[in-house]
């Protein structure tokens, strides 16, 4: 992706110089292994229930944040992209006679407090609605990279569009439509269901960011959008179930199938049409 000497955002907030957190935990010691953690990583878009699982016993560290010199890369590649989020979603939302309110993005090390709990690292890249900001671990998000080979600068750049789909789910009160529509739900895999839709959705966001970013600033390079396909691809619960404990359990999808995810990401860099992207009708065939 083509990021240098662009606009860079202003909601960036760097805490890599000084985070406090609260190591997670859950009943059972379920938290304990490389293989829930990932899973809890890649349902990236809402990890609330781990968070309010927090243990007692917060630790709490400061100091200078020194950053290597591909880190500062990476952190002003982040700063692009996020710049590139606000720009698409601020044109489409002014086209609908809306405003659009700009969330934060953090960065931090190891743990982070945000309004919707503490979160460790394995928590992964995550949005919280209570404080409209999106957390990244940059670190532990390039050693998850490498274990699920969705490489690339521009796959870094899917996961934040994906995550600030999420955002604008919120503004457009799609989210807590779900979260009401979930509470009445009849069964939890009725429940599932409508978590899978609304990430999908966030996938389809993602999508239209593409299609209007490349319009407005011709930011794609050879490789890019295979770059984006393949991280959406990595991310599907089966690849994940299969790659975790070598069987895959439908009923318990949270985030849809590497071919959903891939084909709602592909929809939105197709059409870049927000009318497009109601998953939740029922004539959509998932």
């Amino acid at each position: 992706m083509k990021f240098k000497g662009r606009r860079q955002s202003t909601n960036v907030e760097d805490m890599r110089g000084s985070s406090s957190g609260r190591s997670i935990g859950l009943k059972g010691g379920l938290i304990g292994t490389l293989a829930i953690a990932l899973v809890v990583y890649l349902l990236g878009g809402n990890p609330l229930d781990v968070l309010r699982m927090s243990n007692q016993g917060q630790t709490e560290t400061a100091g200078e944040a020194v950053l290597t010199e591909q880190e500062q890369e990476m952190t002003e590649f982040v700063s692009v992209v996020l710049a590139d989020t606000e720009d698409v979603w601020n044109k489409i939302f002014r086209e609908y006679g809306a405003t659009y309110r700009e969330p934060k993005l953090v960065l931090f090390r190891s743990a982070v407090s945000s309004a919707c709990g503490y979160a460790q690292a394995a928590t992964g890249p995550f949005y919280c609605p209570g404080d409209e900001k999106v957390y990244l671990d940059l670190d532990y998000l390039e050693a998850l990279q490498r274990k699920l080979g969705a490489t690339g600068d521009f796959a870094v750049a899917y996961i934040i569009a994906h995550e600030v789909g999420h955002h604008v789910q919120l503004l457009m009160g799609t989210m807590q439509e779900v979260q009401n529509a979930q509470r009445s739900a009849r069964s939890q895999d009725q429940a599932n269901e409508l978590t899978v839709r609304l990430e999908l959705q966030a996938d389809f966001f993602a999508g239209v960011w593409i299609h209007h970013g490349q319009k407005m600033h011709n930011f794609l390079e050879e490789g890019d959008l295979q770059e984006a396909l393949n991280a959406a691809s990595a991310v599907g619960d089966d690849r994940i179930q299969m790659k975790t404990q070598g069987y895959v359990v439908p009923d318990s999808f949270t985030h849809g199938t590497s071919e959903q995810r891939k084909n709602w990401l592909a929809k939105g860099i197709q059409t870049g049409d927000i009318r497009q992207g109601d998953t939740f009708s029922r004539n959509v065939v998932l």
